[in-house]
Parts: C-alpha cells; structure tokens; sequence
C-alpha cells in the first residue's frame, strides 16, 4: 500500500471493500448533516490493510442538540439503516448518547457489521475528535484518529486481535509518527513494558 502523506492528511487508493462502501455510507450521512465525527478502533487498522473481520465501527461524535440528532436519526433511517438500540430516537438521545452510552446503528434487518456512536466522555476521546486526520481513498475523505493515539491505546485494550492492530499500524506509521506525542499517550496510558511487542520482541 503506497501512502502519500502531507499536512494531517493521509492519501492513498485501494480497492474498496463491502464495509469500506459501508463507512462511506454512513458517514457521508454525517457530513451531510454537518456532524464532526472521529472513527476510532479496529476498523482503522483494517481500512490501512489488516486482514480481519470487524462486528463494530467504533466513532464519537460531536455533541449536539436534540433537534440536530433527530434529523441525523430521519436521514440514516432514509438511507436504509436503523438503531439496534431502540425506535425511539428521543429515547436513544436521552437514555444513551446523553448518558455516554453507545447507540448503535446497522443496515436494516442486519446485525452486523454495526456503527457505535458515542459523545466524547474523557479527555483522550476529546482528543480524537478535535485532534483527528483525514484518511483520502480513492478521492473520498474519512476522519481518523491520529496514530500517535490510536497505536497506544490499542496496546493499552490488550487483547491478541488489539495487539496485532497495533503492530500493523506500527510498522506502517513508526517513521511517520510524532514520537513526543507518541511516547506522551505511551506513558498517559502506563503501556510502556507493551511496546517491545511493536517490534515483535517479549
């Protein structure tokens, strides 16, 4: 995969899979009603070329007015998905993105792959949505959280599939990366023994 890369911008073409059109999709919806959103998680490493299957898209999203959500929820029912939480959108505003809890969204009558909504809760998801990169495929533009965070926080979730994740996007972006920054999220989120694990040493 041949990456250009210029000011906080990452350009590249690939061959678009079902669930690459499928975050497309969704997030076209997004920008459409003017919605800031950071796409967060396992599906990055798999949109830069990592082999694995995805149940989920992890995103946090701005923080808006229900009047605002509720024409977002209108258009994604419009365009064929639905909410795997409730038909409520009242109830899934209040009860879920005002509590800080997921909604989740899917093409209807399917289950997965899903799209996980949340409203920022701490300071490192603030981050993300405020601090994110613009990944180019194809001419298309999708917000992506930056590596410097993306790579620790992997490490810090630990599991074997989070792991590999991180190692794939490691070798990919280590010469790329802001390593001050890199080594701040390292230290923040206390995985410093787990980065030997990026150059495949235990």
């Amino acid at each position: 995969m041949e990456l250009e890369f210029s000011k906080n911008k990452i350009i590249f073409e690939k061959e678009l899979s079902f669930l690459d059109r499928l975050v497309f999709e969704f997030t076209g919806i997004l920008d459409k009603q003017k919605i800031d959103y950071v796409i967060v998680s396992g599906y990055i490493a798999i949109l830069f070329g990592r082999s694995r299957n995805t149940e989920d898209i992890d995103l946090f999203i701005e923080e808006m007015p229900l009047k605002k959500f509720l024409g977002f929820w209108k258009e994604l029912y419009a365009q064929g998905f639905e909410c795997l939480n409730t038909s409520d959108p009242k109830e899934a505003f209040n009860d879920y993105l005002k509590e800080k809890l997921a909604v989740r969204f899917a093409l209807k009558e399917n289950f997965e792959p899903n799209f996980e909504l949340k409203f920022p809760k701490t300071d490192l998801n603030w981050y993300s949505l405020k601090n994110k990169l613009i990944a180019e495929i194809n001419k298309k533009k999708i917000n992506i959280s930056k590596m410097e965070l993306q790579i620790p926080f992997k490490l810090y979730l630990g599991s074997d599939k989070d792991i590999e994740d991180a190692i794939h996007l490691w070798e990919l972006f280590k010469d790329r990366l802001n390593m001050e920054l890199f080594n701040g999220f390292i230290k923040r989120l206390k995985v410093e023994e787990k980065t030997k694990l990026l150059e495949g040493k235990t």
